[in-house]
């Protein structure tokens, strides 16, 4: 469904001196730099699949998004989505497609959501008929019933985010691309929207594309994880492959009163509960140390959370012990 090979996109960065004569001599002899945003991307991904794309700021991920999408051009190298090249933006790929931005908007401000699904309808040519029964479905689906003849203005941030995705798919794209889905929700909207994008892969087999910086999000939506940094691409694999690869240690905690210190065991405190991560086989040492200084101690042991292992795996790759 999407293939990328040696996908590059270079950009030429004028390189500003400071003072005020070094900005007059730019005008006529400017000085450049190249920053290589992406750097020979070979990437394969099926039909179906729901793929989490991660990285740090500055990574290249948005950069590819756009490359996908047809938004950018590459520098150099080819890449492919549902058959087409996206430079080309040619309509029959346009329509295979949508792309998700939880900060940008194409609901119309001052009309009801209605009517930009009405807008998008025409744009895309969807039948009447067609558009009649994926909008009930989505409607169902987003829970959106109530509020679509109310203006956009007048919505909650949640509202708001379950229409502009059920604007994005009304013309049942095979390729979802998500960039911070659930960005600014509250816990019931991110919710379902998580429970949305696993209900619409499944019904329809589309292919799913994320980025976002909650692991929440990541843990809950997607099955196998693609990590870059610095334009490279690090680890690609499952998602349970990538936890038994950098989540090696179990995750102690402990909530304990006031007066008690457990510094000394390893533990480090955060808002009134302490907190370490340490190898498996010294966990059993350090609970029961953890116990013999306070009995009465609220103690889980769990995997690490998945921000922690995501920092450890681009810590192992910028060491170059990354595989």
């Amino acid at each position: 469904m999407i293939r990328t090979e040696d996908l590059t996109k270079v950009y030429r960065v004028p390189i500003r001196e400071p003072g005020l004569w070094s900005s007059v001599r730019s005008l006529w002899n400017r000085k450049w730099r190249e920053v290589r945003a992406v750097d020979r991307v070979c990437l394969r991904i099926e039909e179906g699949e729901r793929v989490g794309f991660l990285g740090p700021n500055g990574a290249g991920k948005t950069t590819t998004l756009k490359m996908l999408t047809g938004l950018l051009h590459p520098t150099s190298g080819r890449c492919t989505v549902a058959g087409f090249q996206p430079a080309a933006r040619e309509r029959a790929f346009l329509q295979a497609i949508t792309l998700v931005m939880g900060q940008k908007q194409q609901l119309l401000w001052d009309l009801p959501a209605s009517e930009t699904f009405a807008l998008n309808r025409a744009l895309f040519d969807v039948n009447r008929q067609a558009f009649a029964e994926t909008m009930e479905e989505l409607v169902a689906l987003l829970d959106l019933e109530g509020f679509l003849d109310q203006p956009v203005r007048n919505l909650s941030l949640g509202q708001r985010m379950r229409c502009e995705l059920a604007a994005a798919l009304l013309h049942r794209p095979r390729v979802l691309f998500l960039d911070e889905p659930t960005i600014g929700l509250d816990v019931e909207g991110t919710l379902q929207v998580r429970r949305f994008i696993r209900d619409y892969n499944a019904r329809t087999g589309a292919t799913v594309v994320l980025t976002s910086h909650d692991m929440q999000d990541v843990a809950a939506i997607v099955d196998r994880l693609v990590l870059i940094d610095r334009g490279v691409i690090r680890f690609d694999a499952s998602l349970e492959q990538f936890r038994r690869e950098f989540g090696t240690g179990r995750l102690l905690t402990a909530r304990v009163g006031d007066e008690v210190d457990l510094g000394g065991v390893g533990l480090a405190r955060e808002r009134g509960i302490w907190t370490g991560t340490f190898p498996a086989e010294e966990v059993n040492g350090r609970l029961a140390e953890v116990l013999r200084r306070a009995p009465g101690a609220e103690v889980t042991v769990a995997d690490p959370p998945l921000e922690e292992v995501l920092a450890r795996a681009f810590g192992a790759a910028r060491s170059g012990r990354a595989p």
